[in-house]
């Protein structure tokens, strides 16, 4: 409990150091992910082991009981037999049996209730990775939500609404002298056009009478009397 406990605050520390210096949060959690994930690792591996010293001091404790079994049946051989010196040499390595039993056995009870005191904390430590890939996928989709709000905040910001509307005032005001301009050019053209019939009517009038003339003339017939001009005589 003592080591995986240490670990446990370690890491709790360095994880929220590293959120409270993290530039980018998704990158961040990410990298916790990886590091929650290679702390189950190594605890893992760590389970590993201590089963396989728990395997092996069981191992060793039914070995020394089996040990013990058989001397103790060596020596009632050797008694039943009348070989009293066997049977006490055999009864002394069934001592020394039973003494090594003892020793695996306490062996084996401490590496076994560590084990499984190491076990639980594995299984705590996956369901921690568990719960934190879990909320990874929120935790992501937050941090992106806030970027995309600090985003549009500082464009709405950074604008000069009122300068904004200044260009597009200055903007229709340019586009409105242009149509006046348009107009204006429209009207010039449009009274250089009537004026120019005007003097070709006049010319043609003109033009019309001579040819009236010239023809009473041909024909000796007397020429109509033209109207005065204004200001003028006959």
């Amino acid at each position: 409990m003592g080591i995986f406990s240490r670990i446990g605050d370690i890491l709790k520390a360095n994880i929220n150091d590293m959120i409270d210096r993290a530039e980018d949060p998704e990158k961040m959690v990410k990298q916790i992910i990886l590091d929650l994930q290679k702390e189950v690792s190594q605890a893992t591996q760590a389970l590993g082991k201590a089963m396989a010293s728990e395997r092996m001091a069981k191992r060793q404790y039914d070995n020394a009981v089996q040990s013990s079994t058989n001397w103790e049946s060596k020596a009632k051989a050797a008694l039943s037999a009348g070989e009293t010196d066997m049977a006490k040499k055999a009864l002394a390595n069934k001592v020394k049996a039973d003494e090594e039993a003892k020793q695996y056995g306490q062996m084996y009870q401490q590496i076994s209730a560590q084990t499984a005191q190491i076990r639980e904390q594995v299984e705590a430590m996956k369901a921690k990775l568990e719960e934190a890939k879990s909320r990874q996928a929120m935790l992501i989709a937050r941090s992106q939500m806030a970027k995309t709000q600090k985003s549009l905040a500082q464009s709405v910001g950074g604008m000069d609404a009122s300068s904004a509307l200044d260009k597009f005032d200055r903007m229709e005001e340019k586009v409105a002298r242009q149509e006046a301009e348009a107009e204006a050019f429209s009207d010039i053209a449009g009274a250089s056009s009537s004026d120019e019939k005007s003097y070709e009517e006049m010319e043609r009038d003109m033009q019309v009478d001579a040819e009236m003339q010239r023809l009473m003339a041909e024909m000796g017939m007397a020429s109509p009397v033209q109207k005065p001009t204004e200001g003028g005589g006959v």
